[in-house]
């Protein structure tokens, strides 16, 4: 304790603690203080009784000498804290050339032991900004896990550890096997263990815990099936990294665990985390011969959650599609498929099962099993969810339906009790904008009121038909072939190719639509019968300007006889709708580009047709 201290305790401004605390603070101490965070002692003031200290967000700040002994704490100049104070630039760079020594800097600092987040709230933002500090600290992971000074943990929430002595990265992998106590531990210790397979250089050291596996899967295959067949996996791919080792004779192997246990298959693979999931269902071909792939389908239609998608993988990848998609389809006029399977058959619409995915019966089995699973109690809301959050879906399972099946669905969808009303009005809108014409359904108006007819001339409907035709008979084949090829182009979701045929495709079904609405309401006619005492579809006039005397000229004719070039107006036109009904020498108010003006009627003659 230096005289000035002394002095100052003796006088009674210190407490014999504070001034043996703040002995270990003498002018260029680095300090940690609860509320300011860190800085540097600047100066003690014995006469004023005060301590200045620079802290980072406040230089100069004065402290009373009591309070500074008791709230302050000496840190070692290598804390990351006085490095930063000291050299940022120097850390900055420390953090670029050596990620590794960085981070046993900031533990050695905070006393060994320190999460990420922990190690984060050291760095940034001083050193880094939120953004890069994820991208360098990706980086520095790789750099700690062959670093022999720090234990990398195997959860997020786990902390680094910095060792005393040098560990390699496979003598800490074996202690973490070996020193595991249960069961869970251990599959925890080999799921690190397999990441750094490529490490064991020397692949006999790893016999060892081959046939610990293999003993913990005799003791465990009864009570813990599940584990069991996680700890034979793990083996498998040890194995398979290092073939020189070798399986004991006499072992179970996951292929016989799923012949045993063939009744309770998809409880069994339910309980599996999915990356060992993936390995397991590998193994069905051996554990069921030539039938495997009858299991792979039950499994796929029983649906758990988790084993549909990796049965389907497995039964597409070992070239099985077309047993496949038979089962498929047939469960679908069925409606036995499962809400997790009907779930994996909309995600891949897209797929190699486009064509069955992509049918009104898809939509009706998933109103079935709707009703059903309300039938059983079951508060699933997933298929409910899907429909509506998946705008492009509705329309996609109905976008090769036949007007009977589109009515058929539409009806079923109108009764469904399981939507809440705003879900089941968007879900009807969507398909109501493809095909308008099933708006009568929803409305209850039909489309034969004699208000909605359209009075069309015998030429402009043939013309229609014909357009009609060519749209049903090449348009749209070519686009499902299009739409075909477009799919051998590969990934779906960035085939541009196949988006663009998709997209014709809805402009396609909605001209159909509309084509056939048209056609329904058209009533042909030759406008035989008309007069020239008034106004008419079917008449010519002739029109005065009163403002300026100029003269005009229009036929009004159907609905689809158009053409001004002719100055053929329809009967629908606002022109028309206001001449129809006068007589000449009537003066009419009528539509111009810009306003209105008013007309004399000059002359009125039957059309030439």
């Amino acid at each position: 304790m230096t005289e000035d201290i002394k002095k100052a305790v003796e006088s009674g401004k210190l407490t014999s603690a504070a001034g043996a605390a703040l002995a270990k603070l003498p002018p260029g101490t680095f300090v940690q203080h609860k509320s300011w965070g860190y800085g540097v002692i600047v100066a003690h003031d014995f006469l004023l009784s005060q301590t200045t200290i620079d802290f980072k967000s406040k230089k100069g700040h004065s402290m009373q000498l009591q309070y500074a002994g008791e709230s302050l704490a000496a840190l070692p100049a290598d804390h990351i804290a006085a490095k930063k104070f000291q050299n940022l630039d120097a850390v900055k760079k420390l953090a670029q050339s050596d990620p590794a020594a960085l981070v046993r800097l900031v533990l050695q600092s905070v006393g060994g032991r320190a999460s990420a987040d922990q190690i984060a709230t050291q760095l940034v933002p001083d050193v880094f900004a939120d953004a890069p500090f994820k991208k360098w600290w990706e980086i520095a992971k790789r750099a700690l896990k062959s670093d022999p000074l720090v234990g990398v943990p195997g959860k997020k929430t786990d902390p680094f550890i910095l060792r005393e002595q040098a560990l390699s990265q496979t003598d800490e992998l074996f202690a973490a096997f070996k020193t595991a106590r249960t069961l869970k531990e251990q599959i925890t210790a080999l799921d690190n263990l397999t990441k750094a397979l490529t490490a064991f250089t020397d692949a006999s050291l790893l016999q060892p815990i081959v046939a610990s596996i293999e003993d913990a899967a005799k003791k465990n295959l009864k009570l813990k099936t599940a584990e069991t067949l996680q700890l034979l996996a793990q083996r498998d791919e040890i194995i398979a990294g290092h073939p020189s080792l070798t399986a004991s004779t006499g072992t179970p192997t996951i292929a016989s665990i799923l012949r045993d246990n063939e009744r309770n298959l998809t409880a069994l693979l339910g309980e599996l985390p999915v990356s060992k999931l993936k390995k397991v269902i590998l193994a069905l071909p051996e554990a069921f011969s030539d039938h495997w792939s009858t299991k792979a389908v039950g499994l796929f239609m029983r649906g758990n959650p988790k084993v549909v998608p990796e049965a389907a993988r497995l039964l597409i990848e070992k070239g099985r599609m077309d047993e496949f998609g038979l089962a498929l389809d047939k469960a679908l006029r069925e409606h036995s498929v499962e809400a997790e399977g009907l779930q994996w058959l909309c995600a891949e619409r897209h797929g190699v099962y486009a064509e069955i995915a992509q049918h009104p019966r898809v939509l009706s089995a998933i109103l079935t099993t709707m009703e059903r699973d309300q039938f059983k109690e079951k508060r699933d809301r997933r298929l409910q969810d899907m429909l509506a959050n998946d705008t492009e879906l509705i329309t996609d399972l109905l976008a090769f339906a036949t007007d009977e099946e589109l009515r058929e669905v539409m009806r079923k969808l109108i009764l469904s009790p399981h939507f809440e009303e705003l879900n089941k009005r968007s879900l009807l809108g969507r398909i109501v904008r493809t095909y308008p014409e099933l708006e009568s359904l929803i409305t209850g108006k039909g489309d034969d009121d004699r208000k909605n007819e359209l009075i069309v001339s015998w030429k402009s409907l043939e013309v229609r038909k014909a357009d009609y035709d060519d749209l049903v008979n090449k348009k749209i084949p070519q686009n499902r072939q299009d739409i075909q090829i477009a799919r051998s182009y590969g990934d779906l979701r960035e085939n541009f190719e196949y988006k663009s045929a998709k997209e014709q495709q809805r402009v396609l079904m909605r001209q159909k639509s509309e084509a056939e609405r048209d056609l329904a309401r058209a009533r042909g006619t030759d406008f035989a019968g008309v007069t020239n005492e008034k106004i008419a579809i079917g008449t010519s006039v002739k029109l005065r300007r009163v403002s300026d005397g100029g003269e005009e000229a229009y036929t009004i004719l159907g609905a689809w006889d158009t053409d001004p070039t002719k100055h053929i107006i329809s009967y629908l036109s606002q022109m028309a709708q206001a001449l129809i009904g006068h007589a000449v020498g009537e003066r009419v108010t009528v539509p111009k580009e810009t306003g209105e003006h008013e007309v004399e009627i000059v002359a009125i003659e039957v059309a030439k047709v």
